[in-house]
């Protein structure tokens, strides 16, 4: 072969190889732009020469090979503003800052059926590995409301005042509105242990660590936690872990309802994760707006809720409890108010039943569920109906009646109310581990107001 000829063949062997080593270098990720830490205040770090998103996660580098995991929450120019996931002890000026890839998702999967993890997905059990193959992002795309499934079949939840008065459908997101101290946690229990869900996902967002293992042995027990799954995020935890754990517990939850599962959310407290996102606003330079929370906080809620309820046709559904603590028992709380109106109903527990021993202590006059008329018989929102109205006529009238100031036969609906009473009461009390389903439900409150 002539040079000329091989030189032509060289020649195109080396374009060939060129061609296919830059299609290769397409397909490649560029290199990350590492940055500097240049301050820290409080609970922001401050970093410069970095390229990232919001959301996404950097590792800075400390002293003696302790790397601080953080995610972007704002920027000011070529300034990121990171917020750490861990302890920040051992950071130096000028630490190294390097964007991590492929952050922002959750691990899914049914080997995660009575586990414990915490916010960033680890093992809190000590069970080994979650051994969970799948993916998803923790903050998935929004559901086209004209796409949902109407809300339809009750759900059965075990407690007999929820069931008969207060009727819970599939695909409902209902908040229980509670004080500290009244027996919010021991309910969602009961619920978890006797509901008819298929996947229980439970969230314990800002919770003490001792009320975390309570919940867990005690209140949930073995058989609930069999068919749960625990995301715990406790007080200690940076804000940025408390955001986590219920966008987590959600994203969880959508998992199972994507694959036709009934799933029951409960996630303990929404005003946990509303001073979360409290403390990360105010301390990237964000103007409180209402009793100190920021406009993000209000943001973020209804992103939070919406993302339950039911999916599209051929999936299942995701029936939620949030809990929001009412502080002092106060119903006008910023986050209450908020909740109460993106909610599907409200569940409120009263200190003043709880201290008199009445458990559950739920209020059946202030508390609504805004579905029940569409998927209950009307014979049982008459029923339901009378019955409100007869505890309404006894509680308007208590204090004439303790001090002997009504003379009866003065008021037929009062002596009806009176009569009524020690039924009534009997009917709103359960025990703790004492399991009411639905169909039993419904009989003791038809024989309770004889059918209507």
């Amino acid at each position: 072969m002539s040079t000329p000829a091989l030189q032509l063949k060289r020649g195109a062997n080396w374009a060939r190889q060129l061609q296919r080593a830059s299609r290769v270098v397409e397909r490649l990720e560029p290199p990350p732009v590492e940055g500097v830490l240049t301050r820290m205040i409080g609970l922001t770090l401050e970093a410069a020469g970095c390229q990232a998103a919001i959301g996404d996660r950097c590792d800075v580098l400390g002293t003696n090979g302790h790397n601080v995991e953080a995610e972007v929450v704002g920027f000011s120019g070529d300034r990121l503003y990171l917020m750490p996931t861990g302890d920040i002890h051992g950071l130096k000026p000028n630490a190294r800052v390097v964007p991590r890839t492929g952050a922002g998702t959750a691990i899914v999967g049914a080997p995660l059926m009575g586990r414990i993890i915490d916010g960033a997905g680890n093992a809190l059990d000590g069970l080994g590995p979650l051994n969970c193959e799948d993916r998803i992002r923790m903050i998935g795309a929004p559901i086209n409301p004209l796409m949902r499934k109407p809300i339809e079949e009750p759900l059965d939840v075990g407690v007999r005042a929820i069931n008969a008065l207060l009727t819970v459908g599939r695909g409902q997101r209902i908040g229980l509105f509670a004080g500290s101290g009244v027996g919010k946690s021991v309910l969602l229990g009961m619920m978890a242990r006797y509901t008819t869900a298929d996947v229980i996902v439970v969230g314990l967002i800002g919770e003490r660590g001792r009320e975390v293992k309570e919940f867990v042995e005690r209140i949930l027990g073995p058989e609930g936690l069999a068919r749960s799954i625990v995301v715990a995020s406790p007080a200690d935890n940076p804000p940025l872990m408390r955001l986590h754990g219920a966008w987590r517990a959600t994203a969880i939850a959508e998992y199972f309802r994507d694959r036709g599962k009934n799933v029951l959310l409960i996630m303990d407290s929404l005003t946990r994760f509303a001073q979360a996102q409290r403390e990360i606003g105010l301390a990237i330079g964000e103007a409180p707006a209402t009793k100190g929370y920021p406009p993000s906080v209000f943001a973020k809620l209804p992103q939070l809720v919406e993302r339950a309820g039911n999916g599209d046709s051929g999936s299942g559904s995701i029936t939620a409890f949030y809990t929001v603590l009412s502080e002092g028992d106060d119903q006008q709380d910023p986050i209450a108010d908020s909740a109460r109106a993106i909610l599907d109903g409200h569940i409120v527990l009263t200190r003043r039943y709880a201290e008199a021993g009445h458990y559950p202590a739920i209020d059946i006059e202030a508390s609504i569920s805004r579905v029940m008329h569409e998927i209950v018989p009307q014979e049982h929102s008459a029923m339901a109906r009378q019955f409100k109205q007869a505890l309404s006529t006894f509680q308007q009238n208590r204090d004439l009646i303790a001090i002997g100031a009504y003379n009866k036969g003065s008021d037929p609906r009062i002596d009806a109310a009176i009569a009524a009473w020690p039924a009534m009461q009997k009917f709103l009390q359960q025990d703790v581990h004492e399991s009411v389903d639905y169909r039993a439900s419904l009989a003791s409150l038809q024989a309770l107001v004889g059918g209507g």
